[in-house]
């Protein structure tokens, strides 16, 4: 009778045990998603800076939107408290001009030696060469280069905003000229030239401060379709699989996985591949991909369905929550 009386004691304390265990286990893992603080991304507000930006009208290089949409850029950037600067260059295009570019790049907690990249394009293509109207016309470009930037001013405004701030400094580039290349299909009479991506192509090679370089950056184009999917790309595997690997799982944990696509696909030439090639930075591209596409992109991709009826503030709050996670987390 003892033996059994002796028994049940010893059970009932190796229960309280795991239960003290478990709770403890629980009360930590709250404190520490509490130390964390991290700041909640407004879907709304990114919503309206991609609205603001498509107010201006097609930021096609060497036109009053573009001027105008740069400027918008900069205030907002420095009304965020971010230190701002920009790179002005000349670039030859595909068809014979010479265009004005600048790639904007901001600062946020430049005392920190560690440092993330977080970048899109800003400027908008000047044909719909996949419309089947309008062909000569320059898109709205509100997910093609205005999503990008909508998330990443969101993004700064979350953190500067925060009393909790992340233990990494943070260095926005919205680059220029990336989206006139060649139309649709066709080619130019000099392959050893990439007409795309021209901001990206001159910031690799000239860096706004010698010698500059980031623990990794994440590029982001076309962000903020309805249902948008975001597969892993080829070369942001091919460079940096582990950073990859770290955006979709944390995409994932905090409930956003049904947009970060757990399946490999295709490489595609956008500016990371720049990034990564001449300037020696591990970047990767958050892009919006469609499987069931000949061309890899979704159906609105440079035509004039590019506009605002396809933004979405659950797909904006989606990438820019899941990168703000990203950033504490470091």
């Amino acid at each position: 009778m003892k033996n059994i009386i002796s028994s049940v004691f010893i059970a009932l304390f190796l229960i309280s045990c795991d239960t003290s265990k478990e709770k403890k286990e629980e009360t930590l893992g709250e404190s520490a998603e509490k130390d964390l603080q991290v700041p909640s991304f407004s879907g709304g507000n990114a919503y309206q800076y991609v609205q603001e930006q498509v107010n201006f009208g097609p930021r096609v290089p060497n036109t009053p939107p573009h001027a105008a949409t740069e400027k918008y850029i900069v205030n907002q950037l420095e009304s965020f408290g971010a230190k701002v600067q920009t790179q002005k260059f000349e670039a030859d295009t595909y068809d014979g001009e010479i265009w004005n570019l600048t790639n904007i790049i901001a600062s946020i907690q430049p005392e920190k030696k560690k440092r993330i990249i977080l970048a899109a394009h800003w400027d908008t293509r000047k044909i719909a060469d996949k419309d089947a109207e309008r062909k000569d016309e320059p898109i709205d470009g509100a997910n093609d280069g205005g999503s990008g930037v909508g998330v990443i001013l969101e993004v700064i405004n979350a953190i500067q905003k925060a009393e909790n701030k992340p233990n990494v400094g943070v260095d926005v580039i919205f680059f220029d000229g990336e989206d006139n290349g060649e139309p649709y299909g066709l080619s130019t009479n000099d392959p050893s030239k990439t007409w795309w991506c021209l901001g990206s192509q001159h910031w690799s090679k000239n860096k706004h401060v010698p010698g500059y370089s980031a623990y990794y950056g994440i590029l982001l184009d076309m962000v903020g379709g309805v249902n948008a999917q975001f597969h892993k790309e080829g070369y942001s595997m091919k460079y940096a699989p582990s950073i990859v690997e770290k955006v979709w799982n944390t995409a994932d944990q905090i409930g956003f996985g049904r947009y970060f696509i757990n399946n490999r696909v295709g490489p595609i030439t956008d500016d990371h591949y720049f990034v990564n090639e001449f300037g020696k930075i591990p970047m990767i591209d958050i892009i919006a991909h469609e499987p069931t596409s000949g061309d890899f992109f979704p159906d609105f991709h440079h035509t004039h369905k590019d506009n605002m009826d396809i933004i979405s503030q659950e797909t904006l709050k989606a990438v820019g929550q899941t990168l703000l996670q990203v950033i504490y987390e470091e």
